[in-house]
């Protein structure tokens, strides 16, 4: 509808709250002390086609030598109705992969890798 309408999409954490920078794993455990204390993440990403497209990003971002973070972004980047991702830094270093991940330009076979494995989420967080 906002697509076919000519209205842009400003994607709410598109870096799914860690999840994408390496920061979950399978048996509920985490690298940061955000991993380990959100609740509501687990809810949002935690069925398993998450776990395989987010490995699938970590393997495109090792092989062009950037972050996870950053081929994240890089995808809601190459959506032409995206106006802006929101994104929250934490740390001076984020900003700056979030700001070169502007310069990715990811390939169709790429874009076709990480969408593979989606299946819509349903709403969560509003009764």
């Amino acid at each position: 509808l906002c697509i076919d309408s000519g209205v842009g999409l400003i994607p709410w954490s598109p870096m799914a709250r860690g999840f994408f920078a390496k920061d979950r794993k399978r048996d509920g455990s985490g690298e940061t002390a955000r991993a380990n204390s959100d609740p509501f993440a687990k809810q949002l990403y935690f069925r398993e086609e998450d776990f395989t497209i987010a490995e699938h990003v970590q393997q495109i971002a090792k092989e062009r030598g950037v972050s996870g973070s950053q081929i994240a972004l890089a995808w809601v980047l190459s959506k032409p109705y995206i106006a802006a991702p929101i994104i929250g830094s934490s740390k001076e270093a984020h900003l700056d992969q979030a700001i070169a991940a502007l310069e990715i330009h990811l390939t169709a076979d790429e874009v076709i890798r990480l969408e593979a494995s989606y299946q819509p989420h349903p709403v969560l967080g509003h009764s």
